[in-house]
């Protein structure tokens, strides 16, 4: 369920993919069952056309990749992490508008 600019990060990438990124990365946490991910997925899918070549941009299935999830206290999704030099620079609970997260990543790579 990703876009052509969307990642699919998981327990075996995520520190390659994410904490070792050169550029600012954002992380869905997300599951197929929950509805309000579902409702984030366009918005998600927009900032990775948008972002192109800036940060990065990707999902995590919670319920496929619990080691991570369980690593950064994911308890409630949709969750959005934003992620520069390993670290993390911004947490977003429940439905997000694009424009805030948008501006997030602005922030990150400017």
């Amino acid at each position: 369920m990703a876009g052509a600019n969307i990642q699919t990060f998981t327990d075996a990438n995520f520190d390659a993919e994410v904490i070792k990124s050169n550029v600012p990365v954002l992380v869905d946490f997300w599951a197929e069952w929950c509805m309000p991910c579902r409702m984030l997925t366009p918005t998600i899918e927009a900032l990775g056309e948008q972002f192109v070549g800036k940060a990065k941009i990707g999902k995590v299935d919670t319920d496929a990749n619990r080691k991570i999830s369980v690593q950064f206290g994911i308890t409630a999704i949709p969750t959005v992490i934003l992620f520069k030099d390993g670290q993390i620079a911004k947490k977003f609970v429940g439905l997000t508008r694009k424009e805030d997260l948008a501006a997030a990543i602005t922030q990150l790579t400017a």
